[in-house]
């Protein structure tokens, strides 16, 4: 939601911040690479209980990750590459600090609520997953009420305030599942719509309309020289 409603206007403010990093000679793939070191930082403070320090962590980690497309479009180095590169790391990232989460959950709570957070992790790679295979397919899957901004804030909000962190990550479970089931519906949507056919495949029938009615042009005077 907040992806695709505000990260275009936000790119643009952040622009000029990416042409001063590039002069520094700071790269695209230095600050993804960051990104992941901070998250993986965050994830070892979250997992030793120091909520605090990994939500100062998980907030710094935020910075570097926000910057790199910035860096990218402003040395002109934005490529396939970058983008798959960026992607992966967001979900390493993830992976890192639920990982963290669950860690803490189960040395300090009884019982299967650790595993809670891994399957907010199950479901946020299954929604990265339908993103990626629509817009393989020519699709678009952006957008549901909980993407990755989302998580994370809400992520952030519970190590700030401990108490509220096991109803904070089931929220997030059920959201994350809702958004699932709304990127789903999209494509599924988009891919019943009759499309139109290729412009080849078009071209290809009219080609094979005129042979035929060239053929049958030909049969037909044939028939008419043979006549007596």
């Amino acid at each position: 939601m907040l992806d695709r409603n505000f990260r275009a206007q936000f790119e643009k403010q952040i622009r000029p911040v990416g042409h001063n990093l590039k002069r520094t000679g700071i790269t695209a793939d230095h600050l993804t690479i960051l990104g992941v070191v901070m998250a993986l930082a965050a994830a070892v403070a979250i997992g030793n209980g120091a909520l605090r320090a990994g939500f100062l962590l998980l907030a710094l980690s935020a910075i570097p990750d926000v910057l790199d497309g910035a860096v990218a479009k402003a040395s002109g180095t934005a490529s396939p590459r970058g983008a798959f590169f960026d992607s992966v790391s967001d979900r390493v990232a993830d992976a890192l600090l639920l990982g963290g989460v669950a860690w803490h959950l189960s040395t300090t709570h009884p019982g299967r609520i650790a595993v809670l957070p891994l399957a907010v992790l199950g479901f946020s790679m299954l929604i990265s997953y339908e993103r990626a295979k629509a817009e393989a397919l020519g699709f678009d899957a952006r957008g549901g009420v909980m993407e990755r901004a989302e998580r994370l804030v809400l992520l952030g909000f519970s190590l700030l305030f401990e108490v509220i962190l096991i109803p904070a990550l089931w929220l997030m479970l059920v959201l994350t599942a809702v958004t699932a089931v709304q990127r789903f519906v999209t494509v599924w949507r988009q891919a019943s719509a009759p499309r139109p056919a290729p412009v080849s495949r078009r071209w290809q029938a009219r080609r094979a309309a005129r042979t035929t009615d060239r053929v049958k042009l030909r049969r037909d005077r044939v028939q008419r020289n043979r006549r007596p």
